[in-house]
Order: structure tokens, then sequence, then C-alpha cells
């Protein structure tokens, strides 16, 4: 029985002989299937391509889980450490000793979670290597499960995954999309680990809500407004996104962002 991955996603399977015929979260209109078709991959497929878990520091007790070389959507899993536990927010779609000998040296895995279905990765492979570590999914996305496994947990609305590492459901990409608060990021004036939910920008002073990035689908004013007032009243100034991160004044830089997206879906700025 073989795990397999999805290639264009990374998000891992259930142990099957064969692979399945699609994989759901790519055919639906948020994500995509290659011109070439669906492709399957496995772990030792990819260790023999020489595919590797990289580890390196982002800020005191946050450092980055990343695959060399880029697999499936490429986003940068984090490991937040707390004095009660590591999190592992957003795995990568592939998993070696090497990693996991690293992440340990670091204090282990004591939850797993991503902000949607699209970032989950090999999720169970890496709660597994961590005695079934707890994989927190939002209720409101469970039937994107891919690889079922008793380690889940569902969730809603609000759950304090760590003593000061709070999860929060925003909706917007996902109807269960979510952030994570941690308190104790940037120095203590707070950090928001956010994958898709909000996007930073390429011009790092912007971000972005979306139905699809990929395909270019925007959210209604309703729900982006709806973002907009759950993310004010939080304490933060820095957030880290699937792929860039805001250094600092990210409050100001979500609200004006935002505000920009309603009035320009609102038809309320002119041409030029």
């Amino acid at each position: 029985m073989t795990i397999w991955t999805c290639a264009t996603c990374a998000v891992e399977h259930p142990d099957t002989e064969q692979p399945p015929e699609n994989c759901a979260i790519c055919t639906d209109e948020r994500q995509w299937v290659p011109a070439s078709g669906q492709r399957w991959v496995t772990r030792d497929g990819l260790a023999a391509e020489g595919y590797r878990i990289v580890v390196r520091g982002l800020e005191p007790d946050l450092f980055a889980i990343e695959t060399d070389h880029e697999l499936g959507i490429g986003q940068r899993g984090l490991l937040l450490r707390t004095p009660a536990g590591n999190l592992l927010w957003e795995p990568p779609g592939f998993i070696d000793e090497h990693g996991v000998q690293a992440v340990a040296e670091l204090g282990g895995v004591a939850a797993v979670t991503a902000s949607h279905p699209h970032l989950t990765g090999s999720s169970i492979q890496w709660s597994q290597a961590f005695g079934g570590a707890p994989v927190y999914v939002a209720e409101a996305d469970a039937r994107w499960i891919r690889r079922p496994d008793p380690a889940i947990r569902l969730w809603s609305s609000s759950i304090e995954v760590l003593p000061g590492v709070r999860m929060l459901q925003l909706g917007g990409h996902f109807p269960g999309s979510d952030v994570v608060l941690w308190s104790a990021g940037a120095d203590g004036r707070g950090a928001m680990l956010t994958g898709d939910t909000v996007m930073v920008g390429a011009d790092l002073a912007s971000v972005s809500v979306m139905r699809s990035f990929p395909n270019y689908i925007p959210l209604p004013e309703r729900i982006v407004r709806r973002i907009l007032e759950a993310v004010q009243p939080l304490e933060y100034d820095r957030i880290y996104s699937a792929f860039r991160c805001l250094e600092t004044d990210a409050p100001a830089i979500v609200s004006r962002s935002l505000e920009r997206y309603i009035r320009w879906v609102r038809g309320d700025e002119p041409e030029d």
C-alpha cells in the first residue's frame, strides 16, 4: 500500500495499491489540474529524486520548514515553538528522516494545522512522526479531508491550540479558512500566520483575499468586509503568509488593502 501525494497541490491521500483517479482539491474551481493531466508522487520516489526537508530560522521560536526542491504549491511550512509545545503550520507535502530529526531537536510537534485544504500537505505523516499529534481541521472544510486519520480534530470559530497561540476562522478562500494569532511573535508585538487566508502581496506593502488566487476569482464585498472586521480588533504587528512576510505595521496595511478591495468591487475607484 502506498501513500499517494498529488504532484500539483502536494496533499497526501490514503494508503492504497493504486492512486485515486483524480485529486478533488485540484479539480475544484479554486485550484487547477495541469494540461498534462493528474500526476501522483510518493515519498520514496521524491527522496530518490533528491527532495529533502530544510529547516531555517525566521525569528526567535519560528522556523521555516521547506522542501528542496519545490513541491506542489510550494508553501513555506512554519514551526512555531512555545514552552507548552510546538505547532506545525502548513507542513510541506514531503517528509524525511533529516527533517524529522531537525524538528525533534527544536522540541518536536504538539499540534499540526493549516489555513485551508490546499496547504495541508503531509499533515498525517508529520503527525505520525511525532506520536500522533492532533491535526486540527476546520469543521466547515471537513469534506476536503483527503486522508482520514484518528489524529484529526474538528474545530470551529476559535480555538487556543497552545497557550498564547489562538486559531481564528475567518472564511473567504474556503469557509473554514483561518489564521493563527501568536501573541509572543515579533518581539512581543504579536504575529499572525495567515497562509492564503490573507495573502501578502508581492510589493510587501499590501495584502489580498480571494476565492481563488491562481484562477483570479475575487470575493464579494460582504465576505471581504467580514474578514476586515474580524481582524481589526486583533493585536499583532507582523504577518507570515504562505510565501511572504509583512515585517511591521501589518494591521494598517491590512485595513488599507481590504478597504481598497471593497472600493474596487463596489465600483467606487475610477479607471486610470
